[in-house]
């Protein structure tokens, strides 16, 4: 059955609407499709008014904004839930006591896509996202066929991608382990599985980091006998596929390569995408090739510009302590350069190996509001460098310029959430990026 034929007149309830286009993208292609959609988030209708705006013209398509009503989950065809709505929802376990089916939008997009089409997953607490893109820069230079990039991928909802790909082209996905619980639902894993690396995240939304492992584990869990899954030797010993299991290190990548991402962790991402491209058969020049000419993913270790000899990166990316501090020991040195600002929403997470990164790189700490920052302020009294804590994003670059020296980095790389200051983590991002664009 075509995705047409099977989406129109279906009576689908999509929880959660979001501002990032992603679920805007799902709803507009159901609505297209000709599906009788109910849209249902807790966001009111002021919050989410870009998205609103651009559904208002669909007659087949309706709001419950502001709220969630148990009636929405009970008369209708399926559920699409968006990646951020917890499992254990009661919204979600009212459906399934009504026996309706709960789909996401990555999974139900693999149903419908071309059956001979590669797919190439991409996962793990850091490095999804330069490791997807990568591949994606790499074969678009040289497969011949159309690459498409989705999944945790701003603005692009992968369900709308079905009215695009076609037979024989590759998808490349980048997946949380969010949107993989809907991998663990239709028990699916890609033909190519990516796994980077795994250390603590979520610990705001998981129970345990082996309950965030499971929901990781549907990158590989479900593969067939001739199906890949490459791993970083972090993971390694704990991937058991029945595929061939390729372990990639820092020393796969060629020395005499000139790497225009900084750090040893992006060595990593690389090995990972070298071995997706020797899967898929690229000559190794062409490789090489890709990898030389890829620069920084947005808002992960990019140089936005040099200021008065200050090196400005924007990091927002770095949600995590360990991320941030990956990312000062890509870009610091022991002549403690490296003026940071820090702080957000608390996520669960240690951070007092943080403190000793910012010890041994930093000369100042500018450090934003959060409920992060409130949990850690005694903790933040070890930092030995000056430190400062701001109420706004315009007030922290203003502290961290003032503390900056030519020849110095200013580093954003928050290592906490965005939620209580930001909407989320973009908001967060494209603030800073138009304030550094902004500066005389």
């Amino acid at each position: 059955m075509s995705y047409k034929t099977y989406f129109n007149g279906k009576k689908v309830t999509v929880l959660g609407l979001g501002l990032l286009g992603k679920g805007l993208g799902d709803v507009v292609f159901l609505a297209r499709c000709g599906a009788i959609v109910t849209v249902t988030d807790l966001k009111t209708t002021a919050e989410l008014a870009p998205s609103v705006a651009v559904l208002r013209k669909y007659k087949n398509v309706r709001f419950v904004l502001g709220e969630h009503k148990f009636s929405d989950f009970e008369n209708c065809d399926f559920i699409v839930k968006a990646q951020g709505v917890p499992l254990n929802s009661p919204y979600i376990a009212h459906a399934r006591k009504h026996k309706i089916p709960v789909r996401m939008d990555d999974e139900l997009f693999l149903e419908f896509a071309p059956k001979n089409i590669t797919v190439i997953g991409v996962t793990g607490t850091r490095g999804k996202t330069t490791t997807a893109t990568l591949i994606h820069h790499i074969l678009t230079k040289v497969y011949g066929k159309k690459v498409h990039l989705a999944g945790n991928i701003r603005g692009v909802a992968t369900l709308a991608l079905l009215s695009k790909v076609k037979p024989g082209e590759v998808i490349v996905l980048e997946l949380s382990s969010w949107q993989l619980q809907g991998f663990h639902e239709m028990r699916i894993s890609p033909h190519i599985a990516v796994f980077t690396n795994f250390m603590d995240d979520h610990m705001n939304y998981y129970s345990s980091r082996k309950e965030y492992f499971y929901d990781k584990s549907a990158i590989f869990a479900y593969q067939k006998k001739n199906d890949i899954c490459i791993v970083g030797e972090n993971i390694a010993t704990k991937i058991k596929t029945k595929g061939k299991k390729i372990v990639t290190t820092r020393s796969d990548v060629p020395k005499n390569w000139k790497v225009s991402i900084p750090g040893e962790h992006n060595l990593e991402n690389i090995a990972s995408a070298i071995a997706v491209a020797n899967a898929l058969k690229i000559p190794a020049a062409k490789i090489k090739a890709g990898v030389e000419s890829f620069h920084a993913v947005h808002g992960r270790l990019e140089l936005l510009k040099t200021y008065r000899g200050v090196k400005i990166y924007n990091d927002n990316s770095s949600a995590t302590p360990e991320s941030t501090i990956t990312a000062l020991r890509a870009v610091g040195t022991k002549n403690k350069n490296v003026v940071i600002v820090i702080g957000g929403a608390d996520k669960g997470l240690d951070v007092k190996p943080l403190i000793k990164e910012l010890n041994t790189f930093v000369k100042a700490v500018v450090i934003l509001l959060g409920t992060g920052t409130e949990k850690n302020r005694e903790l933040f009294q070890q930092i030995k460098c000056e430190t400062v804590e701001v109420k706004s994003l315009t007030e922290a670059v203003s502290h961290a310029l003032s503390l900056s020296q030519k020849g110095d980095t200013f580093l954003f790389s928050p290592a906490f959430a965005s939620f209580g200051m930001f909407t989320n983590v973009y908001d967060r991002g494209d603030q800073f990026v138009g304030i550094i664009k902004g500066l005389k």
